[in-house]
């Protein structure tokens, strides 16, 4: 089991890199958004695998981060479907909330900060939030939180044997450097 959900898990979120790169190397809009919505759309499908395996092992934080990370996946899918703006508020202040909310009950939960395995999810929590809230809103410095969270990420499945979902966060990283190259050599701010 922990195999298949390695493989689900890591290649969707690998996936989903790949295609945010290839996003920001399209000039053409139509294509732009075509990359965007798989983006999106691999994210939210392996996003269970993720959850499953951070609950088998007891990452509370890190399982209760990322499945609240699911309604600002789901804002990046429908920015790129219609545009910037049109997105509705709701779902806008969902995202927030379940950042708030999924970090406090994480720390709560172990009545503090006790382990270094606490650390990695903290920083993985951190990474994936701000670099899915950020990249849903078409914002460049989305990466940076990737890149925060690809690392911690890799560190803590390292930590833990899940050495494909380790590597996938690895290779990941090539990937979201490629995007943010793209995009800040292109200078532009893309509105799908």
């Amino acid at each position: 089991m922990d195999i298949l959900l390695q493989i689900w898990g890591g290649s969707s979120y690998l996936l989903n890199k790949i295609c945010f790169s290839r996003a920001e190397r399209s000039t053409a809009p139509d294509v732009n958004k075509a990359w965007r919505l798989r983006s999106w759309a691999i994210f939210l499908i392996g996003l269970p695998a993720w959850v499953t395996v951070f609950i088998l092992e007891h990452n509370w934080i890190a399982a209760s981060v990322e499945a609240g990370g699911a309604p600002a996946m789901l804002m990046g899918f429908i920015i790129a479907l219609r545009g910037r703006g049109r997105e509705p508020r709701w779902l806008d202040y969902l995202a927030r909330f379940a950042v708030v909310f999924g970090l406090a009950a994480s720390i709560y939960d172990f009545g503090g900060i006790t382990t270094l395995t606490q650390v990695f999810e903290l920083l993985v929590a951190a990474g994936f939030l701000i670099g899915t809230y950020l990249s849903a809103k078409n914002d460049v410095n989305g990466y940076f939180g990737f890149i925060l969270g690809n690392l911690s990420c890799a560190a803590l499945m390292c930590s833990q044997g899940y050495y494909i979902f380790m590597a996938q966060q690895l290779v990941s990283l090539a990937f979201v450097a490629d995007a943010y190259r793209a995009r800040q050599k292109a200078g532009r701010e893309l509105h799908p």
